[in-house]
């Protein structure tokens, strides 16, 4: 999209364009995202002949990862289940890649299919023009005051099902003395030596967040509130996701669910003598029903079985310094880690109901069939399942925009970039 680089490049320098909306109509698929969904999309495209246009809120690619992820981190699947269509991880790389090799790996593909975003390019608004059938997507530059619409045949909706935190409201946030922080902004527990830290969530990063804070020598508590299933990361010599995988192709869910509970409980014990309480379902049943994931163990048990972590009741409030608990109990804490998760943020920018949710901005109808709504508007990366969910998915978009692709513009009009006065 060298064109459109060109049109901002002079912008940049042409003070009286701050005063002007741009409108720059687009031949290719507009996808919104440049984090791994929408990459994937991209290349698909970019494989049957098809470029795109991306555009991304943040300056990097895969901003989640680059911005918002703590040093420690590693992809909790192995590698086979975690690449991107059409390229492999290199040979060399671990069964569980860093979050630096991933990131490389990321880089990589994009250079690859030569996808270059717009960065720093937010997205406010999209909406579908019924007149002219084209989506209006208008984004805001880093300086909020460069306001550009991107008219395009087809939108793909690759923000994730991760773009925006979750803070929960607390009684009495506004008066604990300490810092209370999003998994978002911890990097690593270096700064925790030696203090009192309470996790709020179990899910795979709040229970790594604590293995890390015992690595650093701090005094973690981790709030359970909820039944979690927690699962060794690997069993019987291989990983226990690809084993699922295997087992699946076989035997039903009912069946690969208390095989997975039967070998658990050999290998880890009764996980609710230590504050885990199983859910009712099995882990690979509830994943499918309500997307939670089940937590794979990298080494925060056997902390929590020798009493380095300690487990505790939903909070009932806080105070200056301390935790009252649901159960009665008091704890002064140094501080509180959020570990409570991340949701999409489609419905504050996305104008449509009938493909996405305005409930959980998840798209209504459930994998497989999610990807595609009207109107030339698509979803990546939004079927709870992982890399493998939006590898799927955009192996899909790029198939149906190659067979609509000879209704869009006329290949021989040019691209326009009208300005109009913002009132």
């Amino acid at each position: 999209m060298d064109h459109l680089k060109e049109v901002e490049g002079k912008r940049v320098h042409d003070p009286l364009a701050q005063k002007m909306r741009r409108i720059i109509r687009v031949v290719d698929p507009v996808i919104v995202g440049a984090g791994p969904s929408g990459l994937a999309a991209a290349a698909c495209l970019k494989e049957r002949g098809l470029p795109s246009l991306v555009l991304e809120r943040e300056n990097c690619l895969a901003s989640l990862w680059q911005l918002k992820t703590y040093d420690r981190l590693r992809l909790h699947l192995p590698k086979e289940h975690c690449e991107l269509p059409l390229m492999p991880f290199p040979s060399d790389f671990p069964t569980y890649p860093t979050k630096d090799q991933f990131l490389n790996y990321l880089e990589a593909y994009a250079k690859r299919f030569d996808i270059r975003p717009l960065f720093n390019k937010t997205v406010v608004c999209a909406e579908y023009d019924h007149r002219s059938r084209l989506w209006q997507v208008t984004t805001l530059g880093a300086e909020k005051e460069e306001e550009t619409v991107y008219q395009c045949q087809w939108l793909i909706v690759a923000t994730g099902e991760n773009a925006e935190e979750v803070v929960p409201e607390i009684p009495g946030m506004n008066e604990f003395a300490g810092p209370i922080i999003h998994t978002s902004l911890y990097k690593s527990g270096h700064s925790y030596h030696g203090k009192k830290v309470l996790v709020v969530g179990c899910g795979n990063s709040g229970m790594e967040v604590c293995l890390d804070l015992c690595n650093h020598n701090a005094f973690p508590s981790l709030v359970v509130r909820d039944s979690v299933h927690v699962l060794p990361q690997e069993m019987l010599g291989r990983s226990t996701f690809g084993l699922s995988m295997w087992l699946l192709k076989w035997f039903p869910v009912r069946l690969v669910d208390q095989f997975l509970l039967l070998v658990s409980g050999i290998m880890l014990g009764d996980t609710a003598r230590f504050g885990l309480h199983r859910p009712k379902l099995g882990p690979l049943q509830l994943k499918s029903l309500s997307g939670k994931t089940p937590v794979l163990d990298v080494g925060t048990l056997a902390n929590i079985k020798a009493g380095n972590i300690k487990v505790c009741p939903g909070i009932k409030q806080l105070s200056c310094h301390a935790v009252e608990f649901v159960d009665g109990r008091v704890e002064n804490f140094d501080a509180i880690i959020l570990a409570t998760g991340y949701k999409s943020n489609v419905p504050s920018w996305l104008k449509e109901d009938k493909m996405f949710s305005e409930k959980d901005g998840f798209p209504r109808m459930p994998f497989p069939n999610g990807w595609k709504g009207e109107c030339g508007l698509y979803a990546v990366g939004f079927t709870k399942r992982g890399l493998l969910g939006a590898s799927l998915d955009a192996r899909r978009i790029a198939e149906d925009i190659e067979h609509t692709q000879f209704t869009a513009f006329d290949p021989a009009r040019p691209l326009h970039d009208n300005r109009d006065p913002i009132n």
